[in-house]
């Protein structure tokens, strides 16, 4: 299994790309691609780089993110492991204090519950307590949050949740871009990092640069990205609900508010300054998530909009969330409990004076 720790250190890759000349033709690819070519190209380019988790290999991943890498790598570097995952998050561990780069993958999100010691007491606090001789670098990625029909037990967003703890690192893509750019820089860095990715999201295409299409291509870890630039109110969001706000600021320009859209991509560390900057500038601030309302990534960024920005705010912040309550099964509660485009949409209005107060429409 741990054959690949013989082979010779490589020289060490740039944690993201150099600037080069690429052609602006973009072509199209969904998230599940960029995700399989991403890992395939990671795995080509270091042999320290291996891929583990339940039906992974003969069945090509259950949402068929690794397909023809058992084919391509052989059962070495692709393993299927026992539904265990305490057990192969603590392999994974193992295997990276020793120099090796596993990604080990959850089905979902929501199984990393059974694996949660070793993320946080294992992989998380290692390189701390041996006074930086340990470096753990491991990847946890699956999906994470609500998909459609698959009740409480299978919906939870762990994005705060892991968010909340020193020694990881959180990221959650959008695009197809966010999904290569972001999982090339989870599998390089030194450090744990937890990749949370959106069932819904695997089969939505977006365009692709020929530069992120590139094999040396690479984001910076901590940095957001305006998806939409608007000076009249901020929104953030991250994962599938940037498609909502993206949606939401549409409804909002055929109204006359230009809203500015950030796709945080990184919730730990989060970009504090870009946020901060368009705050300062639209004076105005939604928070989008699906996680739970308390102690969610949208709190964290209201504090740091509050502490940094809080005299340019000239409305309280908007904080659009999940419903305070386990995931409903049924289809029209399970609607009710996530944010939707008219939620944001309202939000947006009721944050730029635009909407009837509810006692006046009572």
């Amino acid at each position: 299994m741990f054959g690949v720790i013989k082979h010779k250190t490589q020289s060490i890759r740039p944690a993201f790309s150099a600037i080069r000349q690429f052609s602006s033709a973009a072509k199209e690819i969904t998230v599940r691609e960029a995700l399989n070519t991403a890992l395939d190209e990671e795995m080509s380019a270091d042999p320290k780089v291996f891929l583990m988790g339940e039906e992974v290999g003969e069945y090509q991943g259950a949402y068929k993110i690794s397909k023809g890498l058992l084919e391509k790598y052989g059962p070495e570097r692709v393993l299927d492991t026992p539904i265990t995952e305490a057990g192969f998050a603590g392999i994974g561990v193992g295997a990276a204090y020793y120099g090796l780069r596993p990604v080990v993958e959850f089905m979902t999100f929501n199984f990393s519950m059974q694996a949660i010691d070793h993320i946080i007491n294992s992989a998380a606090k290692s390189n701390y307590m041996s006074a930086g001789q340990i470096s753990v670098p491991i990847v946890f990625r699956g999906p994470n949050g609500a998909a459609a029909g698959v009740g409480a037990q299978h919906s939870q967003c762990y994005a705060s949740w892991y968010a909340s703890c020193p020694g990881l690192k959180v990221l959650s893509p959008y695009s197809s871009e966010d999904a290569r750019g972001l999982l090339k820089a989870a599998i390089r860095d030194p450090d744990p990092v937890v990749f949370l990715e959106n069932e819904l999201l695997y089969g939505e295409s977006f365009p692709v640069s020929a530069e992120a299409l590139d094999s040396s291509f690479c984001l910076p870890i901590g940095k957001a990205k305006i998806e939409r630039e608007g000076k009249d109110v901020t929104i953030t969001a991250y994962s599938k609900m940037v498609g909502y706000a993206l949606k939401a600021a549409e409804t909002l320009a055929k109204e006359g508010i230009s809203a500015e859209v950030i796709n945080l991509r990184s919730i730990r560390p989060l970009d504090r300054s870009t946020i901060n900057t368009s705050v300062r500038k639209t004076n105005r601030l939604v928070t989008v998530e699906e996680g739970f309302p308390q102690h969610g990534v949208g709190a964290e960024i209201c504090t740091s909009v509050i502490e940094e920005s809080f005299g340019y705010l000239d409305a309280p912040v908007e904080r659009i969330a999940g419903a305070d309550v386990p995931m409903p099964y049924a289809a029209n509660l399970e609607r009710l409990a996530v944010p939707q485009i008219e939620d944001i949409v309202r939000a947006a209005k009721r944050a730029c004076h635009r909407s009837v107060p509810l006692a006046a429409a009572a």
